[in-house]
């Protein structure tokens, strides 16, 4: 899983190789909805899961009632366009 990648200051160029080697490599997924993504960045890495072939997450970024920054459950849901990590459980849940 390759987590909040809008976090790494990387050309389009970069991440696009990243991308590529990060899934060459064995890698399976990326997180797409983050607390620490635009909405613009959602976007981007949906359509990045997309053309990688990458499943795609959603970080809760939820750690404890004590962090008031965000609530859990407070995040946007998946964009249609992805296919969820959560597709491959055994027992899969609604989104």
């Amino acid at each position: 899983m390759l987590a909040h990648p809008a976090r790494y200051k990387l050309t389009a160029t970069r991440l696009k190789k990243l991308l590529g080697d990060f899934r060459d490599a064995g890698g399976e997924a990326i997180e797409v909805v983050s607390g620490s993504h635009s909405r613009d960045d959602m976007f981007r890495f949906a359509h990045l899961a997309v053309r990688y072939g990458l499943l795609a997450s959603v970080g809760s970024d939820y750690h404890g009632p004590e962090f008031r920054y965000l609530d859990l459950g407070r995040l946007e849901p998946l964009p249609a366009e992805c296919t969820p990590v959560w597709s491959r459980w055994a027992v899969p849940i609604a989104a």
